[in-house]
């Protein structure tokens, strides 16, 4: 039996808890076990729905033929844990990391990718041509307008090194 091809899939990592060293653990930790095609920008963003410290967010495109659920479940949730990530009934509690896949292949999984400037920004620096089902806009264009219309600030990719 042959595996299945490898896809792109890109995955959202963000951080209000140590976030600089927690995504570059988090970078190490994926790269050790996928290949990582390209990275956004880092992006900081005010936090969602709670106060706190405000969030740190790139995308990363990864090439894999894992399947959905195991890469989810067995492969980023795990390093989740590794990381010390806490999950509470409060999807907007601070956190040290957060690994979530956006696009799996043709596939958006997260349709807030339209609506919130964390997601959307960093995602269409390797995604521009992404479109909207519902408003046939690209996602660069729907980045650009929410770049104006939120407080997000990119941080230089050495941050990272």
């Amino acid at each position: 039996m042959t595996s299945p091809p490898a896809q792109d899939v890109i995955l959202l990592i963000g951080s209000n808890i140590d976030p600089i060293n927690n995504i570059k653990q988090a970078i190490k930790e994926i790269s050790g076990i996928i290949p990582i095609i390209k990275r956004s920008s880092l992006w900081e963003t005010k936090p969602i729905g709670t106060a706190g410290d405000n969030f740190y967010n790139l995308a990363l495109s990864i090439s894999t033929s894992l399947e959905f659920n195991v890469l989810k479940f067995e492969i980023l949730r795990n390093i989740e844990i590794r990381l010390g990530r806490v999950r509470s009934s409060d999807k907007y509690a601070p956190r040290t990391i957060d690994i979530d896949i956006i696009l799996d292949g043709d596939t958006i999984v997260d349709l807030n990718i339209w609506y919130y400037a964390y997601i959307a920004v960093p995602v269409s620096e390797l995604y521009p041509g992404l479109i909207c089902a519902e408003t046939h806009q690209t996602l660069k264009d729907v980045a650009a307008i929410l770049i104006k219309n939120s407080w997000i600030k990119k941080h230089p990719a050495t941050v990272l090194q």
